[in-house]
């Protein structure tokens, strides 16, 4: 009688425990500090966030400038600007763009493999409060002009 007196103490001290466990978990904790915005930080104002550049034929190359504009009270530092793959190449100013200054993203897309619809991206990474910032360069590609053989005159 004893020994399931303990058995039953046991199971009921593990029940209380697990329990008292779970409510700890649901219990409220400390609340995460709350984040405060830089009314200075600089702010990246883009012309146009989408290029589209029509039909072309596979293989032609693509440029497009997308000009910004830092419309904040501090400098913009571009940290990186990224391609969603390898046809999509962007060059980014690397020195600082003071208040109301334009920079400018170039964009190279390359269509070589590529066909039908083509949407692109290139994200902007910056100090800026908007960052990141997604470039669109789009349009649709159509195959090559096939290219004849040339016949051999015959001797």
């Amino acid at each position: 009688m004893m020994k399931k007196s303990i058995l039953l103490s046991a199971i009921i001290i593990s029940f209380a425990s697990v329990s008292i466990a779970q409510d700890a978990k649901v219990a409220p904790t400390a609340t995460a500090p709350v984040a405060v915005e830089n009314k200075n930080a600089p702010d990246m104002k883009f012309d146009a966030l989408e290029f589209d550049y029509g039909t072309i034929k596979q293989g032609d190359k693509v440029e497009h400038a997308f000009t910004f504009t830092n419309v904040g009270k501090e400098p913009i530092i571009i940290t990186n600007a990224q391609g969603s793959c390898g046809c999509t190449v962007p060059e980014y100013p690397k020195e600082p763009i003071r208040k109301g200054e334009k920079g400018t993203i170039k964009v190279t897309f390359n269509s070589a493999g590529k066909m039908g619809m083509q949407d692109k991206t290139v994200t902007i990474t910056s100090n800026a409060k908007n960052s990141p910032v997604i470039l669109h360069i789009k349009g649709t590609i159509e195959a090559a002009p096939a290219t004849t053989p040339v016949k051999e005159a015959a001797h």
